[in-house]
């Protein structure tokens, strides 16, 4: 099929829609960003392997919004869609891979840290990498600005957060594709804020919610969808990781486990961990909680603190990871059974730290 022009829309600001949204909001985004996606006329976008919904949910949204104003858009994640998340409209349109010979004139890569975490993707499309610009929207901390044009925004509680805003300010209205755009948006928004109870929630999160909202977004499916509704085998992995629950230094650093053999024996595919480090960060008295998460040849770290407790990214940083203060994570290039003393030595020092040890 020819790439077609994008076709031209009425700026935001003359959408009485966008009732909730200041101008402010509007103005965060970068006009280098809204410029290339405007101008762009077939976008490859690209979310993180092992996506959740925020991944996935920034990435469908902004490709639905470019082909709703005439453009080409193919969204792609390099792991397939995790079967949580088939109630999200168009989540079908995701590829593995870039469409073969497509002539892409843009990258767009959301809710990515660093590149690299796009996956196998990148080293699959070298070339296609090396040669489209690459537009980075982004909300962790570590990023470190990769782009030819880079909206980073630590203080954003999603990248979805950080898309409403960008399709707002080039005129896409929220309920394109029957709703298919604000509904994706929404569940990244509830997926990154646990439905609004993390604290990187903000005026501006809510401001935003309440436009997806008004735009039909179901905020309480989504919710139970998300948070409330899991298959057996899922709950069956949550009880083996909590049962090896341990703690020490009072209770400050709790930790568990998620084994290999945890996936098999529950029959759960890797997607279902999803949600487990957050119950570990319930733990009263933690300030870390960690969740280590055994793989072949190496171990994932999956790190969350409470709001004013230990910058999780300082720790994530020994590792060479990244992501938020309060959530982040690692891949340490080891077995479970190495990894784990290494990175509790690493907590232990931060909280001895704190009581000026």
């Amino acid at each position: 099929m020819p790439d077609r022009p994008p076709t031209d829309v009425r700026p935001a600001a003359a959408d009485a829609r966008l009732s909730s949204l200041t101008a402010a909001d509007l103005a965060a985004v970068p006009a280098e960003v809204s410029d290339r996606i405007r101008a762009s006329r077939h976008t490859l976008v690209v979310c993180h392997e092992n996506p959740e919904a925020d991944a996935l949910g920034s990435a469908l949204a902004l490709a639905l919004a470019l082909e709703s104003r005439g453009g080409l858009a193919t969204p792609v994640c390099a792991d397939p869609v995790p079967e949580l998340y088939d109630f999200m409209p168009r989540i079908e349109s995701f590829r593995t891979a870039p469409e073969p010979g497509a002539d892409y004139d843009l990258i767009v890569v959301t809710d990515c840290g660093d590149l690299s975490r796009v996956g196998p993707v990148l080293a699959a499309n070298a070339d296609l990498f090396a040669r489209v610009p690459i537009v980075n929207v982004d909300h962790h901390k570590s990023n470190p600005r990769f782009g030819a044009a880079n909206w980073v925004d630590p203080a954003a509680a999603a990248a979805s957060e950080m898309m409403t805003l960008l399709l707002a300010s080039l005129g896409v209205p929220l309920d394109t594709d029957g709703r298919a755009v604000a509904d994706a948006l929404m569940a990244g928004l509830v997926m990154d804020t646990a439905t609004f109870q993390h604290p990187n929630v903000t005026a501006r999160t809510l401001r935003v919610a309440a436009e997806l909202v008004a735009a039909g977004a179901p905020l309480a499916d989504t919710s139970r969808l998300l948070y409330r509704t899991k298959p057996e085998t899922q709950l069956k992995l949550f009880g083996r990781v909590l049962a090896r629950l341990e703690s020490e230094l009072d209770g400050r650093l709790v930790w568990s486990t998620l084994l290999l053999d945890d996936l098999r024996a529950t029959g759960s595919p890797p997607a279902h961990s999803e949600g487990i480090i957050d119950l570990l960060s319930q733990a009263k008295a933690g300030r870390i909680a960690l969740l280590f998460k055994e793989q072949p040849d190496e171990t994932r770290v999956s790190i969350r603190t409470p709001e004013g407790g230990p910058d999780a990214t300082a720790l994530a940083a020994h590792w060479g990871g990244g992501g938020h203060a309060r959530a982040s994570g690692a891949t340490v290039p080891a077995p479970l059974a190495e990894a784990l003393p290494q990175v509790l030595s690493v907590a232990r020092r931060m909280l001895l730290g704190e009581d000026g040890a």
